[in-house]
């Protein structure tokens, strides 16, 4: 009967299954945890049977990249009937109308920020992993989302030297923004008083007086509104679209 069992859950694994799997553990436990045979356990198969499906541990963490992306895309899909008539007049002030392409880049922000907050573990392969890889050779879900931010830009008629401007600092703003986490001033979740939760009385007042009395409102700031409102101070620094023209709202 195990023998059976074995082979109906090796029958059912798939690469979804496995990368799925495989984001399920990180994000419980962190990367650390991630190995071959541990996700093989995790399955409930022996380690041999996932390798029919990523062949190696780099390759499984290129695929955690590739599922953070779909989770990306997916949502911005998913999203898109409602974004278009929700964020049109979003933006800095009162009513103020922003520009369709730039309410797509806010809604792109918002959705990138939304799974990275689900998979922060796997947010620092994210800016990592890719550098590595040729395009080319990059997942789909990657050059899907960044497809869909270079069409974007051209529909709104920025010519190419300008469209590649503004996507490397949408791209450089939005990952930087989230990479600060403030989970990382955080020295021990389970204490009550901020100063010791902080690890603040660590720091010689005479030595760190700026980091003693920022730190707490680093901890609380709201990364999201963060993201968005940087975002926008980014672009109004930027040259306006040629158009104001976007069609579609979904990645790819």
């Amino acid at each position: 009967m195990a023998e059976q069992d074995g082979s109906e859950k090796r029958r059912r694994l798939s690469r979804p299954l496995v990368l799925a799997a495989a984001v399920t553990l990180v994000d419980r436990e962190g990367l650390a945890a991630l190995t071959m045979r541990r996700l093989a356990a995790d399955l409930g198969v022996e380690s041999m049977a996932i390798y029919r499906y990523t062949p190696g541990k780099e390759a499984l963490l290129d695929g955690l990249v590739e599922s953070f992306f779909a989770e990306v895309n997916d949502r911005l899909r998913t999203a898109a009937d409602t974004a278009r008539s929700s964020t049109a007049h979003a933006g800095p002030g009162p009513g103020a109308a922003l520009p369709a392409w730039r309410a797509e880049l806010r809604r792109i922000a918002r959705a990138f920020a939304v799974v990275a907050h689900v998979h922060p573990e796997i947010l620092p392969l994210v800016a990592t992993r890719p550098l590595a890889v040729p395009v080319a050779r990059r997942p789909g879900s990657v050059l899907e989302l960044t497809e869909h931010i270079l069409a974007v830009l051209g529909r709104a008629g920025f010519d190419d030297t300008a469209a590649l401007r503004v996507y490397r600092a949408f791209v450089a703003w939005s990952l930087g923004s989230l990479l600060v986490d403030k989970r990382q001033v955080v020295d021990n979740p389970e204490e009550p008083d901020p100063m010791l939760r902080l690890g603040l009385h660590r720091l010689p007042a005479a030595d760190y007086p700026r980091l003693r009395a920022l730190v707490p409102r680093f901890a609380d700031y709201d990364d999201e509104r963060e993201l968005l409102a940087g975002l926008d101070s980014l672009l109004n620094g930027l040259p306006e679209a040629p158009l104001d023209s976007f069609y579609g709202g979904s990645a790819g």
